[in-house]
């Protein structure tokens, strides 16, 4: 998939769920549940439970999504992952190797980073855009804002503090998109297996963020 079609995606969906999770079955509903609720970008982290063959599965069941992964740490991670089917890839740093491997595969990277140097040297190395990790604790929204001056031509992800109430506030200030896990999955409705009010939480959210498309027709 080239960039282009990714940051088309990125500006349209605005959202990826982060799912991760220590039982295979339990991601699986997870999916499901964002799915339904409208989002179309869904990451799977690697360090989760049956991580490879759930993106093979969801590839299949859910042809009209991006199923990518994230957590990625070594090259040998990211082949493995581009086996199994993964469209997208995260890491939570900057390792030139994951970079240069992604970009010759023709797969979008995204490698997390958190200073100026670390976001241009992302770039500059390749990154199809790039996760700014952990964002609440360097200022959230405003860190964002400040980035835009000089780095405007980058397209940022934020991760880390990401959730419901303030996902809007970080692509007004400039985000291309946001990634959000546990704040999108409270623990007591995972718990209680509650799939049809985390549809719900991600159906809000989409509606939010994309005001002017229906979540149940995406």
């Amino acid at each position: 998939m080239s960039d282009q079609i990714w940051l088309s995606s990125l500006q349209k969906h605005r959202v990826i769920p982060v799912i991760r999770a220590s039982k295979m079955l339990i991601c699986q509903k997870m999916a499901m549940a964002v799915a339904e609720g409208g989002m179309r970008l869904i990451e799977i982290t690697w360090n989760s439970d049956g991580a490879r063959e759930l993106i093979t599965y969801l590839r299949a069941e859910l042809p009209h999504c991006l199923i990518g992964t994230g957590t990625i740490f070594d090259v040998k991670q990211l082949e493995e992952a581009i086996v199994c089917g993964a469209q997208f890839i995260f890491s939570p740093h900057t390792d030139t190797e994951i970079i240069k491997a992604a970009v010759s595969k023709n797969i979008p990277i995204i490698p997390g980073a958190l200073t100026p140097t670390e976001i241009v040297t992302a770039w500059n190395y390749g990154a199809s855009c790039v996760k700014v990790f952990p964002i609440q604790c360097v200022g959230g929204v405003n860190y964002i804002k400040s980035l835009q001056g000089p780095l405007s031509h980058i397209p940022l992800i934020p991760t880390g503090g990401i959730n419901t109430q303030n996902a809007q506030d970080f692509l007004d200030a400039g985000a291309i998109a946001v990634g959000l896990g546990g704040e999108l999955f409270p623990h007591h409705l995972v718990c209680q297996e509650n799939w049809p009010m985390i549809t719900q939480l991600a159906r809000t959210l989409v509606t939010k963020v994309n005001p002017i498309q229906d979540p149940r027709l995406l």
